[in-house]
């Protein structure tokens, strides 16, 4: 896979909330796809594609461990999308500047 693919997988991911709640639970540690399922109101098949979406992308790898697959976490997909956006904070910063001046300005002028 290259890195744009890996890119807009890793996007694809992280675009559900289900799945960016399993990533925070396995930044805790590795877990169970029964231990991962617990607090979500969904069938353990659901549960199961969501940890498929996520294995594909990069984001966690399964291990073996007797009749456990133990899932973990895999930074790396997330380390590239940080570096990915970082190309672009200058322009969302200068964004920001320009947005606050004109909020600034509109308030002083209100305040007069």
């Amino acid at each position: 896979m290259n890195t744009s693919d890996q890119l807009d997988a890793a996007f694809a991911a992280l675009a559900n909330p289900t799945r960016r709640a399993i990533l925070a639970h396995l930044a805790q540690g590795e877990a169970t796809v029964n231990t991962l399922a617990e607090p979500f109101d969904m069938t353990l098949p659901a549960i199961s594609k969501h940890i498929r979406v996520l294995e594909n992308a990069g984001l966690i790898t399964r291990g073996r461990d007797a009749q456990f697959r133990p899932c973990t976490l895999n930074t790396q997909p997330l380390q590239d999308v940080a570096s990915w956006t970082d190309q672009y904070r200058h322009i969302w910063d200068a964004r920001f500047d320009v947005m606050s001046n004109i909020l600034q300005t509109k308030k002083e002028s209100n305040d007069e």
